[in-house]
């Protein structure tokens, strides 16, 4: 099945905000931030596990139900909007959790990780934001980041000095260029992936039930 045609939206125009983060996964990203690179080692079965992960999203796949209009249930039709831009993708919690699984298996999940890190960042109170910006900083931007990003060596200086006095906007820059480089790159083969593909089919067929 070929995926539907999508619109690039210019970056000057990105919303800062694209979801509305879940506390507890907030709570989670902060303790894994700095985690050491050969985590990022993926066992055999990776597969296998990102098909129960994606029929764990799908319980009408098991249970036969034909629709639903409850907000928890994913729907083909929500699964093909993804589609239309990088920013629609992100705006459904769903679709960032299957966009970082994506990201995983081709070892670049720390893009997604920085995003999201970012518009976390953006909401954080005044007297939390010196803290918050070296935890980022030191997790994805600093030269030996266990998770290091893909920035040039000016944006890096260039971020360095912004949070040595953090203002809600000091990771924008770098921010800017990992949402490109995964709207360019990654966002491309998330769409012609199997995963996505495979779930697509899979949420049709379950609905023809």
């Amino acid at each position: 099945m070929r995926a539907a045609a999508f619109s690039t939206p210019r970056l000057d125009k990105m919303p800062r905000m694209f979801f509305s983060a879940n506390p507890k996964d907030l709570k989670e990203t902060d303790h894994s931030l700095l985690d050491d690179k050969t985590q990022k080692k993926r066992p055999k079965t990776f597969g296998m596990d990102m098909k129960a992960y994606l029929r764990s999203m799908m319980p009408h796949l098991e249970s036969g139900i034909k629709s639903s209009k409850s907000k928890d249930i994913l729907s083909a039709a929500e699964v093909m909007q993804w589609s239309q831009s990088l920013e629609k993708l992100l705006s459904s919690q769903t679709g960032q959790d299957v966009f970082g699984n994506f990201l995983k298996s081709e070892f670049s999940e720390e893009n997604i990780e920085f995003w999201l890190a970012c518009e976390d960042y953006k909401k954080t109170e005044s007297n939390l934001l010196h803290s918050k910006a070296e935890k980022i900083y030191k997790a994805f931007v600093h030269p030996d980041a266990a998770k290091q990003i893909n920035i040039d060596f000016h944006t890096r200086e260039s971020t360095a000095k912004k949070i040595k006095s953090p203002t809600p906007t000091c990771f924008d820059e770098a921010q800017k260029i990992i949402y490109t480089l995964m709207e360019k790159d990654s966002y491309p083969r998330f769409l012609k992936s199997d995963i996505y593909l495979n779930l697509i089919n899979d949420l049709q067929a379950s609905s023809l039930k």
